[in-house]
């Protein structure tokens, strides 16, 4: 048996401990930049203005792309940043850093130190924890991707890396992205681009499941994607593929939405008709990754109905998700566009997220935060009108 190294993490975690770098726009106080406008209220913060039981979160910025721009790694790095974050929300993903290509970027080495540094951050942040992602044909390392590996040997490692991975954070992650992105916009399964389907056959789905659960038998798994927010080919083929797995008896817990939203687009409003068909096989239903992107006008900076429209669509995503029973877990994909994904991957579209690159807050994070009060008002009056009830009944 081949031995593996664990990179260790006293790295990570001494960088946290060390002063912002030059770099980092927010370690110069003289940079020009308006202050941004943090108010310190318990009632303003979107953690705080949830109903009980219902966790909001992002993604933590960090790995992937970031790691070609011209700033050092966000979470690191970015004392503000991470202010925010544990100010804010009570959950959080990894945006990279739980990713194949970042967590085991050798056949025999792991490397968990920035991982090990979110899920302690969250620890000491009382945050609960998404793990993002298991088994998913995007962001592999060369050595998988490119290595001449028999059946066995494939599956030997897949079985590997996932009981490893889920068993050092067993009892620490609430819920994981088992399964990320394997079905095409048509419904068909990814055949070709994802190595595990390719190579091992749809079989391998569920024995990531059960390997997954076996590993952490507490945290909830999930089959996670894009364009399924509404009732759709690709939606439909989620929906039958769970209910076949249900049947025989794999561990299925729940069904995310990504919700890469675009303004380009009209939203999708049978959201909440989707989320409860999923809802009435047992499952929970959670969103997972939201940003709405939008064509930036030449000057750079949206229109005021522009993002009136941003936050219309951040807001009628989790009216959605409040809406159903079993979607407790609201999952914006960054807060701030001073890290966002989009720009990188969307040319000629940004300002994605709830907070400019100065964490100014939007209209969609107010839009956020009033509805989250809205609906934590609604769960109060709900409890207080049972307990009067009750006591007239006595």
């Amino acid at each position: 048996m081949r031995s593996i190294r664990f990179a260790t993490v006293a790295l990570a975690t001494a960088a946290l401990a060390l002063p912002l770098m030059a770099g980092s726009a927010a370690a110069d106080p003289s940079a020009g930049r308006t202050a941004a406008p943090h108010s310190h209220a318990t009632s303003d913060r979107l953690r705080a203005a949830a109903p009980e039981g219902f966790v909001v979160g992002t993604a933590v910025a960090g790995g992937g792309h970031h790691l070609e721009q011209d700033y050092p790694d966000p979470f690191t790095y970015d004392r503000e940043y991470r202010k925010v974050l544990a100010r804010q929300f009570s959950s959080v993903s990894a945006e990279n850093q739980m990713k194949w290509d970042y967590i085991h970027p050798e056949r025999d080495r792991y490397d968990f130190g920035q991982a090990d540094a979110i899920v302690e951050f969250a620890k000491r942040n009382k945050q609960v924890v998404r793990g993002h992602t298991l088994l998913w044909h995007s962001q592999n390392p060369a050595w998988l991707e490119e290595g001449d590996f028999s059946r066995t040997e494939l599956r030997a490692i897949l079985r590997e890396h996932i009981t490893t991975v889920v068993g050092r954070y067993a009892g620490r992650i609430q819920q994981w992205d088992v399964a990320n992105e394997i079905f095409d916009d048509q419904g068909n399964l990814r055949t070709q681009d994802n190595i595990w389907i390719r190579e091992l056959g749809p079989g391998i789905v569920a024995d990531a499941f059960r390997w997954a659960h076996k590993a952490d038998p507490r945290a909830k798994l999930f089959f996670n994607d894009y364009n399924v927010e509404g009732l759709n080919a690709k939606s439909d083929a989620y929906y039958t593929l769970i209910q076949d797995l249900l049947e025989q008896g794999v561990p299925v817990d729940g069904f995310s939405v990504q919700g890469h939203l675009s303004t380009r687009y009209g939203f999708p409003g049978d959201l909440k008709d989707n989320l409860d068909r999923f809802d009435a096989l047992g499952l929970e239903t959670a969103v997972t990754e939201l940003d709405v992107r939008m064509d930036l006008p030449e000057s750079g900076e949206p229109t005021e109905e522009q993002q009136r429209k941003q936050a219309d669509y951040y807001q009628r995503t989790l009216e959605a998700c409040l809406a159903v029973d079993g979607c407790n877990s609201f999952t914006i994909w960054g807060f701030t566009d001073k890290y966002s994904w989009v720009p990188v991957f969307f040319e000629g579209e940004g300002f994605a997220n709830v907070m400019t690159d100065e964490y100014e807050r939007k209209p969609a994070f107010y839009a956020l935060r009033d509805t989250l009060k809205e609906a934590a008002r609604e769960d109060d009056c709900k409890k207080h009108g049972k307990h009067h009830h009750r006591h007239g009944k006595g």
